[in-house]
């Protein structure tokens, strides 16, 4: 993916630059784009969720839907934010409703989609999260579908 033109790497040294970076591309995103998020436990999946969050005007309280699997959100745009985690197989992705959402005109954050490539939108942004030294994060960011709107 990197020798892509439409990938960009970035690095990151805290927290609020991993946020920063999320709002920056929120602020891109258009109606029935899905971003997947692929890294580590602990990579910061959330907290670039919450940047990207930010950018598309979500004013509540952004947190992961560890165990509930889906959280709601109204910006500019409504947003669905799923987190596969707790999930192990395609179809219990599809029992909570996956199709219609991806299929739908919100926007749609995916953490955890790595588990399930086989059913993601293949015109997704992907987005993979390397964890550094301390705070230091690496973001992969395919741009390819943002670049085509």
């Amino acid at each position: 993916m990197p020798n892509s033109p439409s990938v960009r790497v970035y690095e990151t040294a805290s927290t609020a630059e991993t946020t920063q970076l999320g709002r920056t591309l929120g602020e891109r995103l258009q109606p029935g784009d899905t971003v997947l998020l692929i890294g580590d436990l602990g990579a910061g999946k959330t907290c670039f969720i919450q940047g990207l969050c930010s950018g598309l005007g979500v004013a509540e309280p952004v947190t992961s839907p560890t165990f509930t699997l889906i959280n709601e959100y109204q910006g500019r745009l409504p947003v669905a934010h799923f987190d596969l985690y707790r999930l192990n197989d395609p179809e219990s992705v599809l029992d909570i409703g996956f199709d219609e959402y991806v299929d739908g005109n919100q926007v749609c954050l995916i953490e955890w989609a790595d588990k399930f490539l086989e059913i993601m939108p293949t015109d997704a942004i992907e987005v993979r999260i390397e964890i550094g030294e301390g705070e230091r994060r690496q973001l992969v960011v395919d741009l390819a579908t943002l670049n085509r709107k």
